[in-house]
């Protein structure tokens, strides 16, 4: 897992946003969907809206895409209000949703001609289009079989084709890897890479998944139960979350308890700890670390690795459920 602080942006926010949510709340009669959502998406970005099933991703896509009208505050997408102008919204952005809704009795190509042509395309203009998709997408030699006997990765990669057929500007993924295997999962998440590199699209994915949100995502924003806890750059939260830096000493063994004191007392050591390799240090910042090496070895120390640890997106989204569980007055991982 790519560490936060070592994630380069793939784009800087300037301008206007492509999408911005004031206050968009939803409920349906089972609750509360979306409390209040403030949100700006920048042209360009892949921001990963994380958060457990139930927490208000699928809900903020279909406000976000004019599928539903919000009970309270508004949004606008490319400029569009979605919920006053959801069918020229949807003529410019695609989406992807956890479940593909193929139909298994037609051909991958029909399936995509089908979409073309309800999207307005001509027949030849619907042909090529698809069958330049088809071609990238390593899917040629199954255009002409019938979708149910595509396997999930193949359903899911043609799915992701019929979401790009109009060359949408905003492409929200839903869940894109849900149900694949570990192969298939690595081929959407390269075949995501690829996109959000092209044309300056913005991309909305939503998971649960973090591995593939720590390698995709240039920001990201948790939902809980509907409600916006955190969002920004991985690295902006982190530091907001931590003063410190973890870091990892290894002296080829534990160290004893005056190589743990001389730590303790460099310049910038919060915190100091043995371990089985060495020594766990907390120190203020990377400035400190040849404080920390110069003390372990004058206190007769070898030194063999000092190996910063920022914290990963797991450790954030982990950190943050457990901070709402401490609210709650519930044990993390359990739901009330």
């Amino acid at each position: 897992m790519t560490d936060v602080a070592d994630r380069a942006p793939r784009s800087s926010p300037s301008g206007e946003p492509a999408i911005s949510a004031w206050g968009l709340t939803r409920a349906f009669p089972s609750g509360l969907a979306l409390d209040a959502l403030d949100l700006e998406v920048y042209p360009g970005e892949v921001l990963a809206l994380l958060g457990p099933n139930g927490a208000g991703k699928t809900t903020t896509v279909r406000l976000l895409n004019g599928v539903l009208a919000p009970d309270a505050g508004s949004s606008r997408v490319l400029g569009l209000d979605p919920a006053t102008e959801g069918h020229e919204l949807r003529h410019r952005t695609g989406v992807l949703t956890e479940n593909a809704g193929l139909d298994d009795r037609l051909t991958a190509r029909e399936n995509l001609e089908t979409t073309a042509r309800i999207r307005g395309f001509d027949r030849r203009t619907a042909r090529q289009r698809t069958d330049e998709l088809l071609e990238r997408f390593a899917l040629t030699e199954r255009a002409d079989i019938a979708v149910q006997g595509a396997s999930t990765g193949q359903r899911k990669r043609l799915a992701l084709i019929r979401a790009l057929l109009h060359e949408p500007e905003v492409l929200f993924l839903d869940e894109p890897t849900s149900g694949l295997d570990p192969a298939a999962t690595r081929d959407v998440i390269a075949l995501i890479g690829a996109l959000a590199s092209e044309h300056g699209r913005t991309i909305v994915l939503c998971t649960h998944f973090l591995g593939e949100a720590g390698r995709l995502a240039d920001r990201v924003a948790v939902l809980h139960r509907g409600r916006l806890q955190v969002a920004g750059r991985p690295a902006e939260i982190a530091a907001q979350m931590w003063t410190g830096l973890p870091v990892e000493v290894d002296l080829g063994g534990p160290a004893p308890e005056a190589v743990v004191e001389a730590a303790r007392s460099a310049a910038g050591v919060r915190t100091a700890d043995a371990t089985p390799a060495g020594i766990h240090v907390e120190v203020g910042g990377r400035d400190h670390l040849p404080d920390v090496v110069s003390a372990l070895v004058g206190a007769g120390a070898a030194v063999f690795a000092v190996t910063p640890r920022p914290p990963t997106l797991e450790d954030i989204y982990f950190e943050i459920e457990a901070r709402i569980a401490a609210e709650e007055g519930r044990p993390v991982g359990a739901t009330s």
